[in-house]
């Protein structure tokens, strides 16, 4: 059955988080700049003052050993304590993680719900001018970047995540439109045409349930596709989420805060991506 594959993804997923997590601290700790503070540019200080705080950032330049104490802070729970907010890593993602989930369901869910319902006529009626013209409207939004999406919403007084559905919009319907045209040109399909069936019972039953694999596959790209989009978003947006925690961390060199946020992209990337594979997997098996 397809439940015995779980302990298998979980296996995986914990794996790839440990090592993912490794590396991204590692790219953080040889990034230009890491290390220097901020306030060793203050006049005021003295040189006792300066060297404390460069011993203050001492455990973060030994890569391994910090990363062992890191995970071993986090088998107990513990995330750290940033050190350009000065307040728990865990605490400050108990605050804005929640808004940023809400951003990103919604942003998915209206991504999928104009693009689907985009792609499925322009694949299934075969509209050419009805094609042409929703291919040209979602490559006009792809190549607008999510920063200008997102100030543009600033200036129009909408919601981050209908900034996020615009950006997710058009690889959903791109994706899905290929999908849902693979599926209909199959010879079963074309033959059901050919017998005079009804177009609505002939993407019911012939094209969707050959299509679905795809789908749900599709489903946990773009979510994490949204949450990407979330933190240039948030920035420009000043949304209090995580993707404003992450530009904030970002310009601090706030290593605490940028592994736990990119432990957190991983995880949330896996996790969709495995949800969606066992579902596809389960959605076949249920069909042989």
């Amino acid at each position: 059955m397809w439940l015995r594959a779980v302990p298998m993804h979980l296996l995986r997923l914990a794996l790839t988080i440990l090592l993912g997590g490794l590396l991204g601290e590692t790219l953080v700790r040889l990034a230009p700049g890491f290390g220097v503070d901020e306030r060793e540019l203050d006049s005021r200080l003295s040189n006792g003052s300066i060297e404390m705080l460069r011993q203050s950032h001492a455990s973060e330049r030994n890569i391994l050993g910090y990363y062992r104490g890191y995970v071993t802070g986090l088998l107990h729970g513990d995330l750290g304590i940033s050190t350009s907010l000065e307040r728990p890593v865990a605490q400050l993602f108990a605050e804005r993680l929640p808004a940023t989930l809400r951003s990103v369901a919604v942003g998915v869910a209206g991504a999928w719900l104009f693009g689907f319902f985009l792609a499925l006529p322009a694949a299934m009626v075969g509209w050419r001018r009805f094609d042409i013209l929703a291919t040209a409207l979602s490559g006009l939004v792809l190549c607008l970047p999510a920063a200008v999406l997102g100030l543009g919403i600033v200036y129009a007084g909408g919601a981050a995540s209908l900034a996020i559905a615009l950006v997710v919009f058009p690889r959903v319907f791109q994706y899905a439109r290929n999908i849902l045209m693979q599926a209909g040109n199959r010879p079963h399909v074309l033959a059901a045409h050919a017998r005079g069936l009804h177009p609505v019972r002939i993407v019911g039953r012939q094209i969707l349930p050959n299509a679905a694999p795809l789908l749900f596959a599709l489903t946990g790209i773009s979510v994490s596709m949204a949450f990407g989009a979330a933190i240039p978003i948030e920035a420009i947006c000043d949304y209090p989420g995580i993707g404003q925690l992450t530009w904030q961390a970002a310009l601090s060199r706030d290593l605490p805060v940028l592994v736990n946020i990119t432990l957190l992209i991983m995880i949330i990337t896996l996790s969709a991506n495995s949800v969606s594979d066992l579902l596809s997997k389960a959605f076949v098996r249920a069909r042989i």
